[in-house]
């Protein structure tokens, strides 16, 4: 009981700040980049996806082998495009609700994340290569706003990924 009497006068006495961040620590780092892989990952199990040769094309039933090989290469493909497509979603929920404050958010940047999303979700719920491909379109122009607001010049550069595709990264 006199714990308690004495924490709750230390509390008025020295209150604690209010801090927030993307994790538990008030560290200040913020990057997109994170995003942007998770969503050429979402493309690049869409192209695996679809490159994914279907058991049985020599006219009778496949063997449990090939069928079992089928299953599990699809089921992993599909799990990380699920996984990614979620983590991208994560990411940008992260980045917008703790560095976008009102004086350097830009104009869009609210339908730009709901549009994220949207994408996100659509990637995910179906094999959708334009899907992938437009949202990671969308994380890349959700990345140049961030750094704009960091006052950094971007650029795009190739991905150099099997993927294909491209990240908007520093100009510097």
């Amino acid at each position: 009981m006199l714990m308690r009497h004495a924490f709750a006068i230390l509390n008025r006495i020295l209150p604690a700040e209010e801090a927030s961040a993307h994790c538990d620590i008030p560290c200040g780092i913020y990057d997109p980049h994170l995003a942007q892989v998770a969503a050429l990952t979402v493309v690049r199990m869409n192209q695996l996806i679809e490159a994914l040769e279907a058991p049985g094309g020599g006219g009778g039933p496949p063997s449990k082998q090939d069928r079992d090989k089928y299953v599990n290469a699809l089921s992993r493909y599909i799990t990380v495009k699920e996984e990614h497509g979620e983590l991208v979603k994560r990411e940008v929920r992260i980045i917008r609700g703790d560095f976008f404050k009102p004086d350097n958010s830009p104009a869009n940047i609210d339908e730009l994340v709901d549009g994220i999303m949207k994408t996100a979700s659509a990637a995910r719920q179906n094999v959708d290569k334009a899907a992938a491909e437009k949202l990671l379109d969308q994380v890349n122009q959700f990345a140049e706003a961030f750094w704009k607001a960091k006052g950094v010049n971007t650029k795009k550069v190739s991905s150099n990924q099997a993927a294909g595709g491209e990240y908007v990264v520093p100009a510097a």
